[in-house]
């Protein structure tokens, strides 16, 4: 049976990254922090059978380890770890006051150690996996210097060094690779005045934002049709950091 962890499963992308793997075969933990109801919720929905949804809380390492556990017990392997869960809040890039050391500090756990902490913890079942892939989902912030804060950038800059020393550090045996969308139309960019999502299409080629469905496609094509890439950052931005002529 091949199976697949997503963390931060019962969010706008994780859900539909979920939605994807389990369409693709896959029994899907779905990791959830705080939002239970929302992660039972995406479980009963999905096609195929053996699915569950489990508190994946990145920075604790008793979470970390009974999802270890769980996995042990329900599979004995893992094919996939889709590293989703993170966070941010909005900072104005020239407020450098308003970015204080406990939320860099914050943001730094969840989106770099969180997800280091993840494939420490589940190495030895993915070892055990058939052909095994971890896939962090980064952003095209940690290339542009562009995003909700400066620290949130940093932090997608560091997922993807991450990702490239992780694809030397276990490879042959298993694959790393960062899907990296631009903006996604989901719950954030909702909740941005219309006229900065307009530019935002504007200063896009492919002249559109991204959808969850978008990213989710590319974990999939990397999970199931790129089984020699490793160690790269697939785009999903629309080529967003070419600019417009």
């Amino acid at each position: 049976m091949k199976t697949a962890v997503v963390t931060g499963a019962s969010g706008g992308i994780g859900s539909a990254i979920t939605r994807r793997l389990a369409a693709d075969g896959f029994a899907v933990v779905a990791g959830y922090n705080r939002s239970a109801e929302a992660a039972e919720t995406l479980v009963s929905e999905l096609v195929g059978d053996h699915h569950s949804a489990q508190r994946i809380a990145v920075l604790e390492a008793d979470s970390l380890d009974a999802l270890n556990e769980t996995v042990a017990d329900s599979f004995g392997h893992l094919d996939v770890l889709v590293n989703c869960a993170g966070m941010s809040r909005p900072v104005a890039h020239d407020d450098l006051n308003g970015l204080d050391d406990d939320l860099i500090d914050e943001i730094f756990a969840t989106n770099w150690r969180g997800s280091f902490a993840a494939v420490r913890a589940l190495r030895p079942l993915l070892d055990k996996g058939e052909n095994p892939v971890v896939v962090n989902i980064s952003s095209v912030a940690g290339v542009t210097g562009q995003g909700s804060n400066v620290a949130y950038c940093a932090s997608k800059a560091a997922l993807d060094s991450m990702t490239r020393s992780l694809g030397r550090a276990l490879a042959p045996r298993i694959r790393v690779v960062s899907v990296s969308p631009g903006w996604v139309l989901g719950e954030y960019a909702m909740r941005a005045p219309q006229d900065v999502l307009d530019s935002q299409c504007a200063e896009t080629p492919l002249g559109r934002l991204a959808t969850a469905g978008d990213v989710a496609s590319a974990v999939s094509a990397v999970v199931n049709d790129l089984p020699f890439t490793t160690g790269s950052i697939v785009s999903v931005d629309g080529g967003r950091p070419l600019g417009t002529s």
